[in-house]
C-alpha cells in the first residue's frame, strides 16, 4: 500500500512538473537540422535547381535563384576545403550558410530563408571592401563567388 500511495504521489509531481512548464514560454524559431548530401541533394532542399557552375574534385558551385533571391552553393570534398574557401571569401563581405561541407552565399536576407530550410550556422563576411569606388558595394558579383 504504501508503494502504491507513493507512485500516486510521483505521478502527481510529475504531473504539476509538467503542467507549469511551456505555458509562459515563448517558442523559438525551428531551425531544421543540417542539410547534408551532394549539392543537388542540398538545393533540392532550398527548393533550388542549381545551374552548376564549378564541378571539380575539391569542390562543386552552383548558381540558384529562388522567391528569396540569388544564391551561391557550394559542397566541398573536404572540411578543412570549407574553411580555407570560406576563410578568403569572408574578405569580400556578404552572408555565409555553413553545414558540413557545404556553404550557401548571398543577402541576410536570402541566407536567413535558407537557414529555415537548410538548418546550418549564419557567418558574416567583413564589412569593408578595399578599393576607391564608393558605390556598387553589392556582394552579387565580386570575386570569389559570382551569381551569374
Amino acid at each position: 500500500m504504501r508503494t502504491e500511495r507513493s507512485l500516486v504521489v510521483l505521478a502527481a509531481l510529475a504531473l504539476a512538473l509538467t503542467a507549469g512548464c511551456g505555458g509562459n514560454e515563448e517558442k523559438a524559431p525551428t531551425t531544421p537540422d543540417t542539410a547534408t548530401g551532394s549539392l543537388e541533394q542540398i538545393a533540392s532542399k532550398a527548393e533550388c535547381e542549381p545551374n552548376i557552375q564549378t564541378d571539380a574534385d575539391e569542390l562543386r558551385q552552383g548558381n540558384c535563384t529562388t522567391d528569396d533571391g540569388k544564391y551561391v552553393l557550394v559542397t566541398f570534398a573536404t572540411d578543412r576545403g570549407l574553411r580555407e574557401w570560406i576563410n578568403e571569401a569572408k574578405d569580400y563581405g556578404g552572408s555565409y550558410l555553413v553545414g558540413r561541407k557545404w556553404i550557401a552565399v548571398g543577402d541576410e536576407k536570402v541566407v536567413t530563408a535558407l537557414r529555415g530550410r537548410l538548418g546550418g550556422t549564419v557567418e558574416a563576411g567583413s564589412s569593408h571592401h578595399s578599393g576607391g569606388s564608393s558605390g556598387g558595394g553589392g556582394d552579387e558579383e565580386h570575386s570569389g563567388h559570382r551569381t551569374n
